[in-house]
C-alpha cells in the first residue's frame, strides 16, 4: 500500500484498510485458527471494572404468577372474590374479583425473605437473591413484551442483550461463541442480532436434546480427520476471500466467514462442552432429569468454559402462561425448575463462580391479582417480581413492592430499560455509551431511557 492509499485525502476506513493489508478480516482470524492459536481475545473496552464475567438469564416464558411465587399478599385473602376501588384492576380480558395464592409463604434464610412454599429450592438459596418486587414493563401482549424484555423494544428487528454484550465484550473463548442460547428453536428467535454484525447473534441449541451429537449437528464430519478438514475449510475460505474482495468488502460475507471459523473450531471444544455424562452422577440427579435442568447443568458448564452470555428458556411454549388451572399448572410445572435453579445457584457457589456470573431469573410480565375463567390470572405488565444472584449484586435483599393486592409497582419502581442498565453496568459497560450507528442515528440497548440500579449492587 502506497502513502497515497493511507493519506487522509482517500478516506480509507478502518475496514478498508485492514482488508487491504490481510486479505479481509476472516482471513486474519483463518490465519490464527490454521495455526493452533489458543488464549483468550483481547481484553475489551470497559467503561469501568466489570463485577461480572459472564450471565445466565433464565426466562420463564408466558409470565410466571409472582403472586404465587415471590410476592405475599394478605389482602387478598382479607377481600377473595371483590373488586376494591382503591385500585385500579383493569386487564386486557374481562376478569372477577381477587384471586387469593392457595399456597402458603415462608421467611427463609438468615434474611427472612418471604418466598411461596412451591419454591423451596429457590428459597434455600434466598441468601444469595436480590429480589425485585417492583419490575414493571410496557406492553401487555406477549410477543411485543418478550420482545421488550430481550430488546429493549416490542419490535421484533432490534438486538437482543446478549447480542449487545457479544458486541461490547466479544468472547473470552475463542472455540465457543460468546452468545449461547439453549432454547426450543421454536420460541421465537429472541437471540437475533438485529442490525448489529451477524457475528453476534446467539448460537442456539435445541434444549429438547441431550446428546451432543444430536443439540451440535453437522459440524464434525465422520469420514475426514481434522487435517483434512483444516484443508478443506482453508482452501473454501480462500475462494470467500476472493469473493469479499471482489465486492469491495460486504459485513454479511465476513460475518459468515467468522461463523465458518468459529464453526470449525466449535465441532471439537463445543463437544466436550455439551457432554453432561462427564458430570458426577450426583450433580446431575441435584439438577434433575428434564431439558431446563440439563440446560441449567449446561449453563454452568459454558461459564466455565469463559462463555460470556447464556440464555436458558423455560419452554417449548408458553408454559407459565397460566389463564386458568393456575393451581393444577404451578404444581406440576415449579418442582423441575425449581430444583434445576437452586442446583445451578449452589453450584455456582461452590465452584467459586457465583461471584463472577450473574443469574437472572424473570418472564415477560406478571400475573394479575383478579381471577381469569375462576382459576386463573390474566397478563400483568404494571407489576412483577424478577430476581438476580451473583455478579455484583447483593444477597438477602428486597427491592421495592407493589400495592397491597400485588397488581402495580409503588415503591421502587424498575423497568425494563433499567433492569438492562444494570446488567451491563455489571458487566463493565455503560448503557448510554455502548451505541451502534445504524440508518443514520446512533442506536443502544436502552434506547433513551434506562438508569443503573444502584440501591442492589455490592
Amino acid at each position: 500500500m502506497t502513502s497515497t492509499n493511507l493519506s487522509q485525502d482517500s478516506h480509507c476506513s478502518r475496514r478498508e484498510m485492514v482488508a487491504s493489508l490481510a486479505g479481509g478480516l476472516g482471513l486474519v482470524g483463518l490465519s490464527g485458527m490454521l495455526q493452533g492459536r489458543t488464549g483468550k481475545a483481547s481484553s475489551p473496552v470497559l467503561d469501568f471494572p466489570a463485577k461480572t464475567k459472564s450471565v445466565i438469564f433464565l426466562f420463564m416464558t408466558g409470565g410466571p404468577s409472582h403472586l404465587d411465587l415471590l410476592d405475599p399478599k394478605p389482602a387478598l385473602h382479607k377481600y377473595a372474590g371483590q373488586r376494591p376501588k382503591s385500585t385500579q384492576l383493569r386487564t386486557e380480558r374481562v376478569t372477577g374479583g381477587l384471586l387469593p395464592s392457595p399456597w402458603k409463604f415462608k421467611a427463609c434464610g438468615q434474611s427472612g425473605t418471604e418466598v411461596s412454599e412451591l419454591l423451596p429450592g429457590i428459597g434455600s438459596c434466598v441468601d444469595d437473591i436480590c429480589l425485585i418486587r417492583s419490575m414493571y414493563t410496557f406492553n401487555p401482549t406477549h410477543t411485543p413484551a418478550r420482545n421488550l424484555m430481550h430488546s429493549g423494544n416490542i419490535a421484533s428487528t432490534r438486538p437482543t442483550l446478549g447480542a449487545w454484550a457479544s458486541y461490547g465484550l466479544g468472547t473470552e473463548n475463542e472455540d465457543l461463541p460468546a452468545f449461547v442460547v439453549l432454547s426450543h428453536p421454536r420460541s421465537g428467535k429472541l437471540w437475533r442480532a438485529g442490525f448489529l454484525p451477524s457475528e453476534h447473534q446467539g448460537t442456539l441449541f435445541d434444549q429438547q436434546e441431550t446428546s451432543p451429537d444430536k443439540m451440535i449437528r453437522y459440524l464434525r464430519n465422520a469420514h475426514l480427520d481434522r487435517a483434512v478438514q483444516q484443508k478443506q475449510v482453508h482452501f473454501l475460505q480462500q475462494l470467500n476471500q476472493v469473493h469479499l474482495r471482489s465486492r469491495d468488502t460486504s459485513p454479511f460475507l465476513e460475518a459468515r466467514i467468522k461463523a465458518m471459523e468459529t464453526a470449525f473450531r466449535m465441532q471439537f471444544a463445543a463437544s466436550e462442552a455439551f457432554d453432561t455424562s462427564h458430570e458426577p452422577q450426583y450433580i446431575r440427579s441435584q439438577y434433575g432429569e428434564n431439558p431446563f435442568a440439563n440446560s441449567c447443568l449446561l449453563a454452568r458448564r459454558l461459564v466455565e468454559r469463559g462463555v460470556r452470555y447464556i440464555h436458558v428458556f423455560s419452554g417449548p411454549g408458553q408454559p407459565w402462561d397460566d389463564h386458568d388451572k393456575i393451581k393444577e399448572n404451578l404444581e406440576g410445572r415449579c418442582p423441575e425448575m425449581d430444583t434445576a435453579v437452586a442446583a445451578l445457584i449452589r453450584d455456582l457457589k461452590q465452584r467459586g463462580l457465583l461471584d463472577e456470573t450473574l443469574v437472572v431469573w424473570t418472564g415477560e410480565f406478571g400475573r394479575t391479582p383478579v381471577s381469569e375463567a375462576g382459576d386463573g390470572r390474566d397478563h400483568n405488565p404494571y407489576g412483577f417480581s424478577v430476581w438476580m444472584a451473583g455478579g455484583g449484586v447483593k444477597g438477602g435483599m428486597v427491592l421495592g413492592s407493589t400495592d397491597e393486592f400485588g397488581f402495580q409497582a409503588v415503591e421502587n419502581r424498575i423497568n425494563v430499560h433499567d433492569l438492562h442498565a444494570t446488567i451491563l453496568h455489571l458487566m463493565g459497560l455503560d448503557h448510554e455509551k455502548l451505541t451502534y450507528r445504524y440508518a443514520g442515528r446512533d442506536f443502544r440497548l436502552t434506547d433513551v431511557e434506562g438508569r443503573v440500579v444502584n440501591e442492589i449492587l455490592t
